[in-house]
């Protein structure tokens, strides 16, 4: 038999959880640091009820508050936000955001074609 070359001892390294517990806990404190961070911004961009109001959405539906939060960062980096949103304020950003979210999913159809479905009928008698 021809040799083609240095084997591998071990085969291939598995290359999930190869992270020493060291990286996965400096990564750990990376996100947590962010999330504080974007927290301290937050309540600094919101006011009490606009803030409580966030939470609920995030208790219910927590993509979409994740959207919605980043989308309140980006305005105030741009300047689009002078001063903290009140609830109503706040409001009316979220049914904007609502609006424009059904929009850009309302050009998603489902066709359903009944005549396949009635090429093969229960009143046909097979015998």
């Amino acid at each position: 038999m021809a040799d083609f070359g240095p084997k591998m001892k071990g085969g291939m390294p598995n290359m999930q959880n190869q992270m020493d517990p060291e990286s996965q806990k400096k990564i750990e404190e990376q996100k947590e640091e962010q999330a504080q961070m974007k927290n301290m911004m937050l309540s600094s961009l919101l006011d009490q009820q606009a803030r409580a109001r966030l939470n609920n959405l995030k208790l219910s539906k927590p993509e979409k508050a994740e959207a919605v939060e980043n989308i309140i960062i980006q305005m105030a980096q741009r300047g689009q936000i002078g001063g903290k949103l009140d609830d109503k304020t706040f409001t009316q950003l979220l049914e904007s955001l609502n609006q424009q979210m059904t929009r850009s999913t309302s050009g998603i159809k489902v066709n359903y074609d009944r005549r396949r479905n009635n090429l093969d009928s229960d009143d046909d008698e097979d015998y």
